[in-house]
């Protein structure tokens, strides 16, 4: 039904990790000056030299190290968030306590998997699919299951049984500008836009789309971007 998102605290990993960066880059260039030092006297300048170049690896390769922690750590921080899911209201796409990696967007499209921060009566995130967008007009017929946007039948083959379970919002409905209309995968497991209770979502509460399934790692999928 819900998820956790992982945030936070990703700045303040960094630090540790750009300081030794400058650590690592400082004896980096100062190893030239300071070889004479570790190695005194009785070796020839040719010796002096492979072993300076030892050196060297092992700080290049420390740095490349640190520098790809770094650039790794930025990239979650500015780019991607990560999520967990909590819950059966996915299924039979996501299960409780998949690990999902999502990127903000400016637009969502319908079929998207988001995470949702809107406020709602369970005070969690939620993650639901878009299933109309602004403007467009919703419709479910409870009896058959089927579910109709804009006077056309949608094909869900991602869902795990018909849509059957009704809540308070009346249909046809139209998507007010700038919302979306999300249920889950588990249509009878699911309280979502059908429900007052969690209403269409204002995408300025979207806080991204899921674009990868990271663990468990033998379930791995890519959702897209």
């Amino acid at each position: 039904r819900t998820c956790r998102t992982g945030e936070g605290m990703r700045s303040v990993i960094c630090i540790p990790f750009y300081i030794l960066e400058v650590t690592v880059v400082y004896n980096y260039h100062r190893t030239e000056s300071s070889i004479i030092k570790y190695y005194p006297g009785g070796i020839t300048k040719k010796q002096a030299e492979a072993k300076r170049k030892k050196w060297f690896q092992f700080f290049d390769i420390i740095s490349s190290f640190f520098l790809a922690i770094i650039i790794i750590l930025l990239c979650f921080t500015f780019l991607f968030r990560v999520a967990n899911v909590d819950g059966r209201s996915m299924m039979p796409t996501l299960y409780d306590g998949d690990w999902l990696v999502v990127s903000g967007h400016q637009t969502y499209e319908r079929g998207d998997i988001v995470i949702i921060t809107q406020p709602n009566d369970l005070n969690e995130p939620l993650v639901k699919r878009v299933i109309a967008v602004g403007g467009e007009m919703i419709n479910i017929n409870f009896e058959t299951g089927d579910v109709f946007v804009n006077g056309e039948k949608l094909d869900e083959p991602y869902i795990r049984e018909t849509t059957r379970k009704q809540f308070d919002v009346t249909f046809p409905y139209i998507v007010p500008e700038g919302c979306i209309f999300a249920m889950g995968d588990n249509r009878n497991d699911s309280l979502d836009s059908r429900s007052s209770r969690i209403g269409c979502i204002d995408q300025r509460y979207i806080l991204g789309k899921a674009v990868f399934r990271v663990l468990p790692i033998k379930e791995f999928r890519f959702f897209g971007f």
